[in-house]
C-alpha cells in the first residue's frame, strides 16, 4: 500500500496519518525501517548520467511530461529500474532510468531517460517539482511532517507496518 499524507500525533509507536484522501491510517515503522529524508533540489541537479524517477503523464507523441522527479542517490541507481502505471493522478506512470541526453525546447528541458527495456523523452516544465534524497531520522516523523510510503504492508488489526518512509525537509514530498 502506499500513503501519502501528513503526521497528525504519535500514539506510542505507532503514527496517525492524515492520508491525501482525507482518511486517517495508523502507521507503525518495521524493526530497523528507514527514514529519508526529501529535499528540494532543481532541475540544474540533474545532469547527463543521474539516475532518476519521473513521474509523468503520457502525451500523444508518445513522450511523458512530468510531474515531478526524484534524483536519486548512486546507492539506489537501478531501483525500480522501468516504466510503468504509477498511482500519482489517473493515467501517470513512473520511469526510473538513467538520464542519457538532456536538451532544450520551448516548453522546458527534454530529458531522454534510458532503462533496461528501453528509453522514454520527457518533457520536463519549469514549475516541476525536483526533490533529491539524505538520510532522515526518526525525529523528523513528528506533527505536520508530510510524508509518502511505497511500500506498507496491512496488519490483521488495520495498522500498516513499514519498512520505509520519506519524509519531506522543507518541501513537501511530490509524490
Amino acid at each position: 500500500m502506499r500513503v501519502r499524507g501528513t503526521i497528525e500525533r504519535a500514539e506510542g509507536d505507532h503514527y496517525i496519518v492524515k492520508a491525501r484522501n482525507g482518511g486517517e491510517v495508523k502507521v507503525k515503522l518495521a524493526d530497523n525501517a528507514m527514514v529519508v529524508a526529501l529535499v528540494k533540489a532543481s532541475l540544474a541537479d540533474v545532469k547527463q548520467g543521474s539516475y532518476v524517477g519521473v513521474s509523468g503523464m503520457p502525451q500523444a507523441d508518445g513522450s511523458q511530461k512530468a510531474l515531478e522527479i526524484h534524483i536519486f542517490p548512486e546507492a539506489m541507481r537501478g531501483t525500480g529500474d522501468g516504466h510503468r502505471p504509477w498511482d500519482l493522478q489517473p493515467s501517470s506512470t513512473m520511469t526510473n532510468g538513467a538520464v542519457e541526453q538532456t536538451a532544450a525546447s520551448s516548453d522546458g528541458q527534454v530529458l531522454t531517460l534510458k532503462y533496461k527495456d528501453g528509453e522514454k523523452k520527457v518533457l520536463v516544465p519549469a514549475d516541476c517539482p525536483i526533490v533529491s534524497y539524505l538520510p532522515g531520522d526518526k525525529s523528523e516523523l513528528k506533527p505536520g511532517a508530510a510524508i509518502f510510503i511505497a511500500a506498507a504492508q496491512k496488519q490483521s488489526d488495520g495498522t500498516l507496518v513499514t519498512p520505509r518512509v520519506n519524509v519531506g525537509r522543507g518541501t513537501a514530498p511530490p509524490m
